[in-house]
């Protein structure tokens, strides 16, 4: 069945949209870029083969991840409302089923659990801003800057204090509305973001040990490599561009017909690669300078990283830029993980768009407290994958993401009729017809391959 909305008037989004087509390139960059693409990339590619790894990333963001984004993005658009109104109501102009909604609400509700640890961690780089200026590392062992953060995540009421600052700010921002809010907010904290990364990459290099950073994540190993650097990869490429948590269909509701879908989706995923590669570029030089191992995740941002800073001439100045970097990574990427479910409340309850912030925000906040209190207080309380933390992260990351970016792929490919999507994209030529071959055919069994990694 033919969708009728090509021959009726153009649907609008009740919350407004996107100025300009930057903005909203601005504002899905900022969703994509989190702590992720600092602290996880660089690492997997020194890890995997360097060169060889990132060679292999690349492929798959562009044959996988950035099909999958064109996916929500169009189908956002299409909709122009939340994502569980615009599944149930384009599933149902397709001529297929009303129950697509179920795909919709999958992603709202990843976005809200994401954010529920996220927040956390975000208060952790607020704290360690404040850590920082006030000259804690300065001079301090390893031993003393491991004792600060074991110190730090082990008193509950701190680690919820900074919680709760985090979400604050971010209900602060969403609460004003898609112009007002979201957009000023990516408009000055995306580039700021890009410019205090060129600061530490500046940095870095003054240290000497550039070689050896770029040496670390560049030099092309296959032999390395390995299968599993394949799948590791593939893995980086879906979950880097916030695909299948509802932020991107909802931002692609507000985005001005006009706009190019193709050209916007690679924009994005040049912005975000360019990051990923810069942070690497900015902090490895820096571990190396100071005789550390390269480490991923919060042992590198809040264990190496302060020990190497702390260490060095100028470290209170560039550990402080760093930890606000990272807060404006994290804070960028919360406000998109918001917004599908305030946008949901907003329409299916009538809410003002202040009320719908404050009750998700709220619901986030108190999820959120299951996070803080397992690295403390519920530490010890373990069911499942581990604590509620190590819980709700692989829920999340493990299944409802690669879950929710396949089903998304299969029904822009699948189920809705060519002269949607066409119509979306722009036309039929070849551009449109690569796009339409790799949401049907590569992009589904590349995730597929990350699902059944995921949780094997």
């Amino acid at each position: 069945m033919l969708s009728n909305q090509a021959g009726d008037e153009k649907r609008t989004s009740l919350h407004g949209h996107w100025s300009s087509r930057m903005a909203f390139i601005l504002a899905v960059t900022g969703s994509a870029v989190g702590l992720g693409n600092i602290w996880k990339f660089p690492y997997m590619a020194g890890q995997n083969g360097g060169g060889a790894f990132v060679l292999v990333y690349l492929v798959c963001v562009v044959v996988i991840g950035m099909p999958v984004m064109m996916s929500e993005i169009l189908i956002g658009r299409r909709g122009r409302r939340n994502p569980v109104a615009t599944m149930e109501l384009l599933g149902r102009e397709e001529g297929s089923s009303v129950h697509w909604r179920v795909v919709g609400a999958m992603g709202v509700l990843a976005g809200i659990l994401i954010l529920s640890y996220y927040s956390m961690i975000a208060g952790w780089t607020l704290a360690y801003i404040a850590k920082s200026a006030s000259s804690s590392f300065a001079g301090a062992s390893a031993t003393a800057v491991a004792a600060q953060f074991g110190e730090f995540v082990g008193d509950w009421k701190t680690v919820v204090f900074w919680h709760t600052i985090f979400m604050s700010l971010c209900v602060f921002v969403v609460a004003r509305g898609v112009e007002r809010g979201l957009e000023q907010a990516v408009r000055f904290m995306v580039p700021a973001l890009l410019i205090l990364m060129l600061v530490l990459l500046g940095y870095s290099i003054s240290t000497g040990f550039f070689s050896q950073g770029v040496a670390f994540m560049f030099t092309a190993d296959f032999d390395k490599l390995g299968w599993g650097g394949v799948l590791a990869a593939l893995g980086q490429a879906f979950f880097t561009l916030s695909i299948g948590m509802g932020a991107i269909m909802a931002y692609g509701a507000y985005l001005p017909e006009e706009t190019s879908i193709t050209g916007s989706a690679a924009a994005v995923v040049t912005a975000d690669t360019s990051i990923a590669i810069l942070a690497g570029l900015a902090i490895f030089p820096l571990v190396f300078a100071n005789g550390l191992d390269p480490a991923e995740g919060p042992g590198l941002v809040f264990q190496t990283l302060p020990l190497a800073f702390g260490q060095m001439p100028g470290g209170v100045f560039f550990s402080t830029i760093f930890f606000v970097l990272l807060a404006f990574a994290a804070w960028t990427s919360a406000i998109g993980l918001m917004e599908p479910g305030v946008a949901f409340i907003v329409e299916q309850y009538h809410r003002t768009r202040a009320q719908a912030t404050i009750i998700v925000g709220g619901l986030i906040w108190f999820i959120g407290l299951g996070s803080a209190l397992s690295f403390n207080v519920l530490k010890d309380t373990k069911f499942l994958a581990g604590t509620f933390f190590d819980n709700v992260d692989y829920l999340t990351s493990n299944i409802m993401l690669p879950l929710g970016g396949l089903l998304i792929t299969i029904f822009a490919g699948w189920v809705m009729c060519r002269n949607s999507t066409s119509d979306e994209l722009g036309g039929s030529g070849s551009l449109y017809s690569a796009w339409r071959i790799l949401a049907r055919f590569i992009a589904p069994i590349g995730i597929l391959f990350v699902l059944i990694n995921a949780v094997t």
